[in-house]
């Protein structure tokens, strides 16, 4: 059976670690064992022994010096989301006695930051900035795990492959480029293990989520600017089919293109491109990015509808994608989409603009704010007279409203990620999310159904929440081990 941490093995980490020991030196040696390791540690230490790496005396190589540090910090694509990284890990690390880590993609570390006892501590072991630490390198561990599976993992104890690090204890999750997917790095938070604790890893997790919204905010400004630049190329085509595309080849803004891949191959010269659906165009290299131009002639007779996924419920920032292309959004084309998403019809821009800002509303300011939400998603998805959204629309807050009225109440739960747009305060959206919370919230209550209960209580819309607390101690059975957490979390809110 594989060992996996439970939270009562993590209330006792010396003995959890003396386990994880034993199995340890049980795998290594040959011999049978009580226990098997997780899977994605067992992997590891497979990964870890074909690299040669020596689980009896082995220290990270040292990749960069002091001097060449500087330069490979500022000219790394992380640099810019280390305030953040910053604010959301190194107080937490510090006060919890751990350090956070941000490497490379090689499994460099290049900044390290956190507890001075814990640095003192890391500098022993070779835990230190400049130091290599993927797994060819130094064996199984949060950031090189992390780096060759793609996924966030915490690494207790024994399950490093080298027994140096048996009384350390780490959590990490990769980074990933918004325009390009590649991988950019980790993040991750080491410490002794007598400080571990399980809530680790969904904060590095989170917090690596927070770090690629903020490139994916970054990119989207940078493709506004690239847009509002190169704007004059697509409006001289005069109504031909044609496209702005970013220096990659994604499709920044396109006119009467019918469907487009969202990113075209491109090459740094320009020249003729073909398109997956076989139609040709030709690039032109423009200061930054490219223009392509179709002929019309090229165009297939139909095309089917793009796909418009909003995700406007997890309270981060709200996400379109098109034909599987993210598109981060400002708060008010967010709005927008939501209010065309409810009125699938349309709406004229005097009803549009009194929804989105009441009496005082003016539909030249929606007009624009229009014009620039096509130039973002394509005149294909937002169409005009009246103004409306073509496409196949899957949308979060959509999902919850049609689970509830097929009466599929945990399924409601599990798409309702938090409220509706929390920074808005267009009167309509405002209204469609307290109407949807107060919904939800009553049908959750009144099934007394023990995982939707749990799962609705987990949001910022319930957890304090004094009716769904106390809906869910007097749900759950007594020999439930959730029922102790729900317990104390209610006696905390007890006035």
């Amino acid at each position: 059976m594989a060992l996996r941490p439970t939270a009562e093995m993590l209330r006792d980490p010396i003995s959890y670690a003396r386990l994880l020991s034993r199995v340890h030196d049980e795998v290594l040696s040959g011999e049978p064992a009580s226990h098997a390791p997780r899977p994605v540690i067992s992997q590891s230490w497979d990964r870890s022994l074909a690299a040669r790496v020596d689980p009896d005396s082995k220290l990270p190589p040292q990749v960069y010096g002091r001097g060449e540090l500087d330069d490979v910090r500022a000219a790394h694509p992380l640099a810019p989301v280390l305030p953040l990284l910053r604010e959301t890990l190194v107080s937490i690390a510090d006060d919890a006695q751990h350090i956070m880590i941000v490497t490379d993609a090689e499994g460099h570390i290049l900044w390290r930051e956190g507890s001075t006892g814990v640095c003192v501590r890391a500098d022993r072991v070779g835990l230190a900035e400049g130091t290599s630490w993927a797994e060819e390198a130094i064996g199984t561990n949060a950031m090189g795990t992390a780096l060759a599976t793609g996924g966030p993992v915490q690494i207790y104890s024994a399950e490093h492959l080298v027994r140096t690090y048996h009384t350390w204890t780490c959590a990490a999750a990769p980074l990933h480029d918004p325009e390009t997917g590649a991988l950019l790095g980790a993040i991750d938070v080491s410490g002794p293990l007598r400080t571990v604790h399980p809530a680790m890893l969904a904060l590095v997790t989170a917090s690596a989520g927070l770090a690629e919204g903020q490139l994916r905010a970054q990119l989207a400004v940078r493709d506004e600017r690239l847009r509002r630049t190169n704007m004059r190329h697509l409006e001289a085509l005069r109504g031909e089919p044609g496209a702005l595309l970013s220096a990659t080849g994604r499709v920044l803004a396109a006119e009467s293109c019918g469907q487009l891949p969202s990113t075209v191959e491109v090459r740094s010269r320009g020249g003729t491109v073909a398109l997956p659906d076989g139609r040709l165009g030709e690039l032109e290299p423009l200061s930054e990015g490219f223009l392509l131009r179709l002929h019309r002639a090229a165009l297939p007779r139909s095309t089917p509808a793009p796909r418009l996924n909003l995700t406007f419920l997890s309270g981060g920032e709200p996400l379109a994608t098109v034909d599987g292309r993210e598109i981060p959004l400002t708060l008010r084309h967010a709005e927008i989409l939501t209010l065309l998403a409810l009125h699938p019809g349309g709406l004229t821009a005097d009803r549009l603009a009194f929804q989105l800002y009441g009496d005082a509303g003016n539909p030249v300011t929606v007009r624009a704010e229009i014009h620039r939400l096509r130039t973002q998603l394509g005149s294909a998805v937002v169409r005009t007279r009246p103004y409306r959204l073509a496409a196949d629309i899957d949308a979060d807050f959509l999902r919850v409203r049609d689970a509830l009225r097929r009466g599929a109440v945990r399924q409601a739960v599990a798409f309702f990620d938090g409220p509706l747009l929390p920074d808005s305060e267009s009167p309509a959206v405002r209204e469609e999310r307290e109407s949807l919370e107060a919904l939800i919230r009553r049908v959750v209550v009144e099934s007394a159904d023990t995982e939707a209960l749990w799962g609705f209580w987990d949001t910022s819309c319930g957890v304090d929440d004094p009716e769904v607390v106390a809906a869910l101690c007097a749900a759950l059975p007594a020999e439930d081990p959730r029922r102790s957490v729900a317990l104390t979390h209610q006696a905390r809110l007890a006035p």
